[in-house]
Order: structure tokens, then C-alpha cells, then sequence
């Protein structure tokens, strides 16, 4: 009998495993299903990334591998988006590294920094890539609650020192995914200042900077004095750029980070898709211009969302990056069987705080993948939805 390890039985089901099948279904059987379950807008990639895209497809030398050098003009076209949004300089060569989509990078990074038995601070609710790579590459994750009381940051202080001194890596996300919670500067200081002086690498995941609203701005880790010392930054062109089935993206880091990943990668694949690649560089040398569209029309989707929420019975809080809505439910109410009750009678795609750890039960997350009609309509249904689900567990407890 074939055995499965013991590091992939550790992993629990991916959150939108089942959610295809389900929505298939139910679209065959000829339900109206709105899907506001993975972060995948529906707004198309700019058409000048497209045209980049079919002219680097006409020739034949990005059918080649790219191995992890890549294209050197998307490397190069990275570091000027990072001066210009930034104001940071970094070496295109060797402080820089494309990516397949950044959630690959940020999976791996543990295989090249952690030893078995070390320990990875991570999030939760989070982004399951960074358990994954935790839990494969051997090491002992160590999960931190975020909670709403303090802004949903992961501190380190709060972390047992026992932990603390087995740390290798720890992961953050501002603007954060699920909760689209921020992170002041002050915050990020002394987070970098505990790395410094312990020594752990900090991935920061920055995948939503540029997703940001009223009038606020996202800053760079690298904007902490220090930061270059222990910080991997990593980048996405997925939803600045609505090019999530693209696979782009790019780490930042020192020179000896920056080796040690690619290093890693260069035994697990050989680099994206050099096509992609060169129409990614279009993308981030006109960042500022072809981002603001989505960005707005996301802005849109935020306010007529909350705004349904509000008159459906749900509380939440305005969030001013990311595209979700991390929607509390009322006490007693199990955010699974909610949102699959919601899925199926009511034809609704969300996904349960459970599914980002346990830590985000309580919750169900919106994302803002619709216009605002939709996603008006799916809230709506959402509100109904709550109350028979709350009506007939009142009911089966009678």
C-alpha cells in the first residue's frame, strides 16, 4: 500500500479545493452562482500587457528555458517600478529574482533558510502558502493568532521566547489577506528591529501595495532602516495587473537572500515563461497608469459592498487596501457550514474564515471580484441566507 508522508498529512484541505466541483454543479443544474470566493477579478489584463504578450509570443527565442536569470529586461523593469514606487534602488542581477507568480517564492523561501526543527512564525487566518512551505520543507511552524482587538498584526513580542530563539522566518502580509488589515510604519520598525536582533528573515508579502484607498499608501518594508539586513519582499504582478493566471511575480532582498532562493528554485523549476516575462516588464514600467483603472473600479466595489453589507445585518470594517471584505458573523455561527449553506441555496461563492486556519473562524471572506450590481445582489443574498441559516439552527436547537 502506497504511503502518504507525514508532512503532507499535516497540511489541512486547501480552502477552494471543493469549490469548483460545487459551483459546476450548481451551474449545471442552472443556478445563478456569483462567485466572490478567490481573489480572481474579473477585469481583463490591460490590453497593452496583452499586445506585449502576443508580440513576445511571435518570437521563438522566449520558447527557450529562461532558467532563473530570466529576462533581463523584466528584471530591470522591476527595480525601475521599485525606485519610482519606492524611491528604493536595488541590482536588477543580483538582488532581484522573477518569479511564477509570487506564491511560489514565497513557498520555497523555507527550503533555503530553514533547518528541521526550526521554527517559522506565520499568521493565521493567512495565506496557506506560507504553511505549506513551512510544513514541507521540514521546519515547525508556529502559528500566531491575528485578532481584531490589536489590528490584526502579528507581534512579535508576543511570540514565547522558547519559540522566538528556534525562529528562522517569519511571514507578513500588509495590506493582509484575508482581513485587509495594514500595517503602520512603527509597527513594521520594531518588527524589523526584533529580526535584526535575533536574527530571522522576514518575508513580507506585498502582493497588494498598490491596491490601496482613500488616499492611503502602502509602504515597502524596505522603508525600515535595516530592513536590508533580514528582509525578502516579495511582489505579484497577479492582482495590481488582473494577470493572476499569468504566473509573474518577483522577489527583492540582499544579494546572499536573493542566492539562496534562486538557488532553491533552480532545482524546482527553471524560471517563467520568458514571454510573460517581457510583457510583465510592459506592465511595471506603466504600472502607475494601467494599475489606477482596477484600482478604482476595486475602490467602487469596496463602498458598494460595505454599504450592502450594512443593510443586510452583517457589521464590518471599511478597509482601505486589498480587495476583501472580512465579514464577521454572529456568534454561535460556523463560518463553513454558513458559506456552504450560502453556496448552495443561495447560490453565493465566499470562503469561510475556518479555511484560512482556525483563527479565522468567525468570519467568512468577500472578495471583491464583481461589479457593484453583483456584488450587491450576491450581498443581498448573503443577508437572506444568514437569516434562514440562523432561523433554522434556532429552530433545530428548539
Amino acid at each position: 500500500m502506497i504511503r502518504i508522508s507525514e508532512r503532507l498529512r499535516r497540511l489541512p484541505g486547501y480552502p477552494l479545493a471543493e469549490i469548483p466541483g460545487i459551483k459546476r454543479r450548481l451551474i449545471e443544474a442552472g443556478v445563478d452562482v456569483i462567485d466572490l470566493g478567490a481573489g480572481d477579478n474579473d477585469t481583463p489584463p490591460p490590453g497593452e500587457v496583452v499586445a506585449a504578450m502576443n508580440e513576445a509570443l511571435a518570437d521563438p527565442a522566449n520558447s527557450k528555458y529562461g532558467f532563473q536569470l530570466g529576462h533581463a529586461e523584466y528584471r530591470r523593469a522591476a527595480a525601475r517600478y521599485l525606485a519610482r514606487r519606492f524611491g528604493h534602488e536595488f541590482d536588477p542581477m543580483t538582488e532581484l529574482l522573477p518569479l511564477i507568480g509570487s506564491k511560489e517564492g514565497l513557498a520555497h523561501l523555507p527550503f533555503g533558510l530553514v533547518d528541521p526543527g526550526e521554527v517559522v512564525v506565520l499568521p493565521e487566518p493567512g495565506y496557506q502558502a506560507y504553511l505549506g512551505g513551512a510544513v514541507l520543507s521540514g521546519a515547525e511552524p508556529f502559528v500566531y493568532p491575528l485578532v481584531a482587538d490589536n489590528g490584526f498584526l502579528l507581534e512579535l513580542d508576543r511570540v514565547p521566547p522558547a519559540v522566538l530563539d528556534r525562529t528562522r522566518l517569519v511571514y507578513l502580509n500588509y495590506p493582509n489577506n484575508p482581513t485587509a488589515a495594514i500595517a503602520p510604519l512603527d509597527y513594521l520598525t520594531r518588527t524589523v528591529n526584533e529580526c535584526r536582533a535575533r536574527g530571522i528573515v522576514l518575508a513580507y508579502d506585498n502582493a497588494y501595495c498598490d491596491l490601496t484607498f482613500d488616499d492611503y499608501r502602502a509602504p515597502s518594508i524596505f522603508d525600515v532602516p535595516g530592513a536590508r539586513d533580514v528582509a525578502v519582499e516579495f511582489f505579484s504582478l497577479s492582482k495590481s495587473f488582473s494577470m493572476t493566471g499569468w504566473r509573474i511575480g518577483f522577489a527583492v532582498a540582499n544579494a546572499p537572500l536573493i542566492a539562496a532562493l534562486s538557488k532553491i528554485k533552480s532545482y524546482l523549476d527553471t524560471g517563467p515563461f520568458l514571454a510573460i516575462q517581457q510583457a510583465g516588464a510592459v506592465a511595471l514600467d506603466q504600472a502607475e497608469r494601467l494599475v489606477e483603472p482596477i484600482r478604482a473600479e476595486l475602490e467602487r466595489r469596496r463602498d458598494a459592498g460595505v454599504a450592502a453589507l450594512a443593510r443586510a445585518g452583517f457589521s464590518v470594517t471599511t478597509p482601505k487596501a486589498a480587495m476583501y471584505l472580512w465579514v464577521p458573523l454572529p456568534e454561535g455561527v460556523a463560518s463553513a457550514k454558513f458559506t456552504r449553506f450560502a453556496l448552495e441555496e443561495h447560490g453565493v461563492v465566499t470562503l469561510p474564515g475556518s479555511g484560512f486556519g482556525p483563527a479565522g473562524e468567525g468570519y467568512f471572506r468577500i472578495a471583491l471580484t464583481v461589479g457593484a450590481g453583483r456584488l450587491t445582489e450576491a450581498i443581498e443574498r448573503l443577508g437572506t441566507a444568514l437569516a434562514e441559516f440562523t432561523t433554522r439552527a434556532t429552530a433545530g436547537a428548539a
